[in-house]
C-alpha cells in the first residue's frame, strides 16, 4: 500500500469544479471534511485533530477555506481508524503510517509493533479478569448476606467504602506475590 504524500489537487478554481480527477492512474475525489468523515467512519473533529498532530497530512484548501480531500486521504484515514480500533496508541499509529509510506521499511517493524501491543492487550485482559473476579465476589457476598435488604446495609457498599480490595489487579502487585490472594474481610459475616 503506497500513498502519495503530496497529491496535486489543483490550484485554479477550474480544477476544483470537477468531482474527480485522474492523477497517475489513481482516481481522486474532491471530498469535503463531512464526506471524508462519512466514507471513513470518523468524525470531523477527529480528522482535524489528526491533521493538527501530523498523523494525517493537512488538506488542500479551496478558495473559501474549505478542506478538500482525495482518495489517498480516504485510504490513509481508514488505515488510521482501523489502527485505533485495534487499540494502537497515536505514537504506534504514527509508526505504522510511517512504515506504510516508506518502501524501504521492513515488515518486521510492523510485526514488532503488533507484538508489543499484543503483550499490552494480554496484560490488560489479565487485569480485567481480576476485576471480573472481584465484582463477582461482591455479587456472591451480597446474595449470601443482604440481597433485598436496605441499601445502606449492603455488603457491597460496605466493602467499597472501606477501600479494601477483594482481588488486586496483577499490575498493582509485585510479580513474586501474584497468584496468592484470598479475600480477607475486616467485617464479620452477617
Amino acid at each position: 500500500m503506497v500513498w502519495i504524500n503530496d497529491c496535486f489537487h489543483g490550484t485554479s478554481s477550474s480544477n476544483l469544479r470537477f468531482k474527480q480527477i485522474l492523477f497517475h492512474g489513481i482516481q481522486m475525489s474532491n471530498l469535503k471534511i463531512g464526506g471524508l468523515a462519512k466514507r471513513t467512519g470518523t468524525n470531523a473533529p477527529t480528522i482535524r485533530y489528526y491533521e493538527e498532530i501530523g498523523l494525517l497530512r493537512s488538506a488542500h484548501r479551496q478558495a473559501g477555506g474549505q478542506r478538500v480531500y482525495g482518495d489517498v486521504d480516504v485510504k490513509q484515514l481508514t488505515f488510521i481508524r482501523r489502527c485505533r480500533e485495534f487499540g494502537f496508541s497515536i505514537d504506534q499509529v504514527r509508526s505504522l503510517v510511517a512504515l506504510v509510506q516508506d518502501p524501504a521499511s521492513s515488515c518486521v517493524h510492523a510485526r514488532d509493533l503488533a507484538q508489543e501491543h499484543l503483550v499490552a492487550v494480554r496484560s490488560k485482559l489479565a487485569e480485567l479478569k481480576a476485576l471480573e473476579r472481584s465484582i463477582a465476589a461482591f455479587v456472591v457476598k451480597c446474595d449470601a448476606s443482604c440481597a433485598g435488604g436496605p441499601g445502606p446495609d449492603c455488603v457491597i457498599l460496605d466493602d467499597l467504602s472501606e477501600g479494601q480490595k477483594v482481588t488486586p489487579c496483577p499490575s498493582e502487585v509485585p510479580r513474586s506475590k501474584r497468584g496468592r490472594f484470598t479475600h480477607v474481610s475486616a467485617k464479620p459475616a452477617r
